[in-house]
């Protein structure tokens, strides 16, 4: 590990640190409905939008009517989005001529961007003309991500207020988040990256004169565009020379402000934040890393704001630093002493003698192992699921790292509103557990915690991981399933159960060596992303309505403080016991014993 990697990932903390205040004062504010700076700007365009939708900005709803307008919104949502994609071929802004998008896949993309997963099983630039991109995908990509938003602040509210019937209005809440805080950060950093050289056109592809032709097998087909077979029954091929590449451009920049923004994730082209049109330099590279942690981080402080306790925050930003903290210098670790079967081969992967070198398979060289590290870590313990380097050519190790950090749920920042609301319920469990051993009905922000709580945590908590092993299990024991794998052994394992934690969490991060474009994994991997979205959101409204409707309790000499440094180890240990009690053993079977077969 080098001096240097760690100064780079000691700045990035810092400078996130660094904004958490004065963001999250600012969405403080926001959901709250204060004077924020932009009010002349936006409130107006804010105004004629509920009049347009004849909405009562004012008019509060309780949690079974506030879970009703989010279902309903998103679900219209996700029809749109896979209408789009079916009708594809028939509208503007396509310069490629792309055709429409199989039915399977429509509804996986659509229930993937619709949940704020942005799981990709296809190539951007070859599947999806430039109104799908815009019009789509990243129309989802701010409003999907205000959902989440949404859904912590009625939590918040449920948290705060004291026998309350309502939790706030959704359609404020979704309106305020997108247009107050989505936006203008989205419309800065896209600027940012366009300065970097990130592109951002309505044109159409370039073609360019490569400087040294390539020859290449080109496949044989008939009149109709079917394959030509040998007599050995295998695709035909004839020697062919290219001279030209065609190169895929678009409005990128825009859409990569927001997928990292709101912890989408989902990439314009099909390597994602690996692409030179998407991440160009150094500088974008850290710009878009910090931009995937930066709203998840400083709802942290809009929470103790909110709930009247900056001190709640805290620990609770505490938490989720301290559990990332730990495990990125293990990724760093891992990836840096390079690959032990290159090492038994006798292949000096530190050729400078100062461990500079490493495992550089499938990391981009103008990145570096630290910055692909860190970045792996970022982007799987917030739901962004982007990537600047490829996780399947990790080592174990390296490759275990961003895949134990999905299987806490999600927790450690999370995604932008349902990792906060993630972890306070893993909050109101530790209050819980503390309760049992000191023999006190548990509390959490002057709230008693008691069974209705207790089995709405619950749910929060056992629904993803029955998921995600039901689905990975079945894919491992079918036909259907196992046909898809292109590594066998362990490592092909790991690569179905990299697949099912990240749908089930919402993040979208994926192993390559998988193909997941088949009806079978386009189908239940949608289902999966619906169930892990909004079988969780539901579940923690109905804890909001709850909490609501409760009196504040006062301090006692039995109350635990949840502010202090002894929660926060509290917290953190629940979150790990939950983690590993759930997941160690399907994680023995896949990258563990692979890094002691190597």
């Amino acid at each position: 590990m080098t001096l240097n990697g760690f100064v780079q990932i000691g700045l990035y903390f810092v400078v996130l640190l660094a904004l958490v205040k004065p963001l999250g004062w600012y969405m403080a504010r926001v959901y709250e409905g204060q004077a924020c700076g932009l009010d002349r700007v936006v409130g107006p365009l804010e105004r004629l939008m509920y009049r347009l939708c004849r909405v009562r900005p004012t008019e509060e709803m309780d949690w079974k009517s506030y879970a009703v307008a989010m279902l309903l919104f998103n679900a219209m949502g996700l029809v749109a989005l896979y209408t789009l994609q079916r009708l594809q071929a028939f509208l503007p802004l396509n310069p490629a001529g792309l055709g429409a998008v199989t039915t399977d896949l429509a509804f996986n993309t659509a229930a993937s961007f619709s949940t704020n997963t942005n799981w990709q099983a296809y190539g951007g630039e070859t599947t999806l003309g430039y109104l799908t991109q815009m019009l789509g995908l990243t129309v989802q990509n701010f409003v999907s991500a205000a959902t989440g938003m949404a859904i912590l602040v009625a939590l918040i509210r449920g948290l705060a207020r004291r026998s309350a019937a309502t939790i706030g209005n959704f359609w404020t809440d979704l309106v305020r988040s997108t247009l107050y805080i989505l936006l203008p950060l989205a419309m800065l950093l896209a600027l940012l990256l366009v300065s970097q050289g990130v592109v951002q056109t309505l044109g159409p592809y370039q073609s360019t004169t490569l400087l040294q032709p390539a020859s290449y097998a080109k496949p044989v087909t008939d009149a109709s565009g079917q394959p030509v077979l040998d007599e050995r029954g295998q695709p035909k091929t004839e020697p062919a020379t290219a001279a030209e590449q065609v190169l895929a451009v678009g409005p990128a920049a825009s859409q990569i402000a927001i997928k990292q923004l709101g912890t989408n994730g989902g990439g314009f082209f099909n390597v994602n934040s690996a692409h030179p049109f998407e991440n160009a330099t150094p500088w974008s590279n850290f710009l878009e890393v910090l931009a995937i942690l930066l709203i998840p981080a400083a709802l942290c402080y809009t929470f103790g704001k909110m709930v009247g306790d900056a001190r709640q925050g805290w620990a609770v930003l505490a938490a989720m630093t301290i559990l990332l903290i730990c495990f990125v210098p293990l990724g760093l670790w891992a990836e840096q002493n390079g690959n032990p079967a290159f090492t038994a081969m006798g292949v000096d992967q530190h050729p400078s003698g100062d461990q500079a070198g490493g495992n550089m398979e499938g990391k981009e060289t103008r990145f570096g192992i630290a910055n692909s590290v860190l970045w792996a870590a970022a982007t799987t313990a917030a739901s962004n699921g982007s990537v600047n380097s490829m996780h399947d050519s990790y080592t174990p190790l390296g490759g275990l790292v961003p895949l134990f950090l999905m299987q806490f749920g999600e927790v450690v920042f999370g995604g932008v509103g349902s990792g906060l609301y993630g972890m306070i319920v893993f909050a109101i469990i530790a209050v819980f557990v503390a309760g049992l051993m000191v023999g006190r009905t548990p509390e959490y922000l002057g709230k008693k915690i008691e069974p209705y709580e207790m089995k709405m945590a619950s749910l929060l908590i056992l629904i993803m991981p029955m998921i995600v092993l039901g689905l990975t299990a079945l894919a491992v024991s079918t036909k259907a399933g196992m046909s898809s794998v292109l590594n066998p052994g362990v490592h092909g394992f790991s690569e179905i159960l990299y697949a099912y934690t990240s749908q089930g969490n919402n993040n979208g991060s994926a192993f390559a060596g998988l193909n997941v474009n088949t009806p079978f994994y386009n189908l239940t991997g949608g289902v999966e992303m619906l169930i892990a979205r909004f079988w969780l959101a539901i579940p923690t409204l109905a804890l909001a309505g709850s909490l609501a409707r409760k009196k504040s309790t006062p301090v006692g000499p039995g109350t635990l403080p949840t502010h202090t440094p002894l929660f926060v180890i509290v917290l953190i240990g629940v979150v790990i016991m939950v983690g590993a009690l759930t997941f160690l053993p399907a994680l023995a079977l896949g990258p563990i014993v692979e890094h002691l077969l190597m």
